[in-house]
């Protein structure tokens, strides 16, 4: 194995984490934006107030993307790693 190869590969994976993670981190960002907004305009400051909806969000859209991440890991897995190891 080359080092381009090698690089190439790892460019890939960098970027199926980024795009199996990019829709948990949006809705968590969009999630603390409402809820610190909600919390600045009614001066509630309630630790649990951000945690327990983020999370609940956050599992929500897991559930609904995990078709997308699973599908995007295993077409990763058996289009460049699967070749590289047999030796394609």
């Amino acid at each position: 194995m080359t080092e381009a190869i090698f690089f190439d590969t790892l460019r890939q994976a960098l970027w199926v984490a980024v795009a199996i993670s990019a829709p948990l981190l949006f809705v968590a960002l969009v999630v603390g934006v409402v809820i610190g907004l909600f919390q600045a305009l009614t001066s509630v400051q309630e630790m649990t107030l951000t945690f327990v909806p983020k999370v609940g969000a956050m599992i929500g859209v897991f559930w609904v993307s995990m078709t997308f991440m699973s599908g995007m890991l295993v077409s990763f897995f058996t289009d460049s790693i699967v070749p590289l190891i047999a030796g394609y």
